[in-house]
């Protein structure tokens, strides 16, 4: 076999490959064994045909179209191998000659990874939120830990705000009642914005026996999208009970004996919070920086392929989950169909850059993946999924999706080297010190990158 290379861009080559027929003969063999497994000729045993017999009856074209689609792949794949091409997707192939008995040659063009030069990123400078926690804060978030405490008491009086009602509803549209517009007994807190919009004025000053009739936009089921009429009944009026802010307060809700310990470690845990926050918006600014110093190459073929993965996940899968379809979708953002796709090209195009970028940087510096890392990784989507790590990492293995968590975690390690060279500061102009918690970091790059190529076309280097 002979091949030969002609870069047509710098993501793109075509090969053309050369095959002496006899090269073809294993090839030849099998598709002769194919054929007769398959045909049936009077006065032969099914299997014992002779070959001049399958060529005299079904056509010597029939075998060699057979031979040529069993050959193909392999001699594409040598010539890959050959040509030390690291290619993407599948390839287009034409058979520009074929010989009886002398020669195969086909040209094949397929989208490759382009060559990437790693800039310098010592120079990245990027600007973060400074961590601050207020007494507003930790005043709001134990507000919130007693909210989770708050009993309710049956009261004889008109419905107030932060109140918690029982009601019945009915929604009718266009005057009919729909057969999935009638709940009862239905619990609601006044003003917690949970319900129909307009609900709570209809409720407020109702006492337990009183009706009241409203319009609103209905949010789900039949009629989604579309005004209802809405009768509430109140059938009982409760107050919500807080408990005073005391230490018995705080030995109720938490491990601690007082209240002063209870807002100190809720102060801590904003800090942790706001800190995790102001981490990865360091990674995220720091990649943003990283990829408009870096020229890289897009292949057309694979940037279409994403932006139709983006489109498809999010109209069949995160939209149907929700009721919706894309025109609905867009009208609720105001959008056009046009600045959609521009926005899903952007995102496809920042995925595939950053895979490129960091891939290149993973074999230029060398890293590994070990067993540890890939675990905790593992740990983290399947928390983030809803699964159990034993169901996320069968779903894993079935799906033969372990490379793809490998490379995750890869281009998290890539990332954190070029964080670890910027200089970080946050909005007070103190440099912000990532390197605490090294594993940390790492573990939340991976979640970063993961974020900027989600979704990104898988990347298949067979025929």
């Amino acid at each position: 076999m002979k091949s030969a290379v002609e870069t047509l861009n710098p993501t793109r080559v075509r090969l053309s490959i050369e095959v002496p027929f006899e090269e073809l003969k294993d090839s030849l063999d099998a598709a002769y064994k194919k054929i007769n497994q398959q045909v049936t000729v009077k006065g032969f045993r099914k299997g014992k045909i002779p070959n001049r017999v399958i060529d005299q009856r079904f056509g010597r074209g029939a075998v060699l179209e057979e031979a040529v689609n069993d050959a193909l792949p392999k001699f594409y794949t040598e010539a890959v191998n050959e040509g030390e091409l690291n290619v993407l997707g599948q390839p287009e192939v034409d058979i520009t000659e074929l010989k009886d008995g002398e020669l195969l040659a086909f040209t094949a063009e397929v989208d490759i990874r382009p060559e990437i030069e790693i800039p310098d990123y010592s120079g990245i400078e990027v600007e973060v939120d400074a961590v601050t926690v207020s007494d507003e804060d930790v005043d709001k978030a134990v507000e919130e830990l007693r909210g989770r405490f708050a009993s309710t008491n049956p009261v004889e009086r008109a419905a107030e705000d932060g109140d918690v009602v029982t009601l019945d509803l009915e929604a009718k549209v266009e005057g009919e009642v729909l057969e999935d517009g009638v709940a009862e007994g239905v619990s609601y807190t006044i003003g917690s914005g949970e319900l129909l919009e307009g609900i709570d004025e209809a409720v407020k000053g109702l006492e337990a026996g009183g009706e009241a009739t409203f319009t609103s936009e209905l949010k789900g089921g039949s009629a989604e999208g579309k005004p209802a009429e809405v009768t509430v009944k109140v059938s009982a009026v409760a107050a919500r009970e807080l408990p005073a802010l005391d230490d018995d307060f705080a030995q109720l809700a938490s491990e601690f004996d007082t209240l002063e310990e209870l807002r100190d470690d809720s102060r801590k845990r904003l800090e942790n919070m706001k800190q995790y926050d102001q981490a990865t918006q360091a990674q995220e600014r720091v990649l943003d920086e990283l990829l408009k110093l870096a020229e890289v190459p897009i292949p057309e073929k694979l940037l279409e392929d994403e932006i139709n993965t983006r489109k498809h996940n999010l109209e069949h899968h995160q939209l149907g989950q929700m009721g919706l379809d894309l025109a609905k979708y867009l009208e609720i953002q105001g959008k056009t169909e046009d600045e959609f796709i521009a926005e899903t090209k952007e995102q496809a195009e920042k995925g595939i850059k950053t895979q490129f970028i960091l891939d290149e940087l993973v074999n230029k510096e060398k890293l590994n993946v070990n067993q540890e890392e890939l675990t905790e990784h593992l740990m983290r989507r399947a928390a983030s999924s809803g699964m159990s790590p034993d169901q996320f990492a069968q779903a894993v293995v079935e799906g033969g999706q372990v490379p793809m968590l490998v490379g995750e975690v890869a281009r998290g390690k890539a990332l954190a080297v070029v964080v670890e060279a910027a200089t970080v500061k946050d909005t007070n102009g103190e440099i912000v010190d990532l390197s605490d918690d090294e594993d940390e970091v790492e573990g939340e790059t991976a979640e970063v990158t993961e974020a900027a190529s989600e979704d990104a076309a898988e990347e298949k280097t067979e025929a």
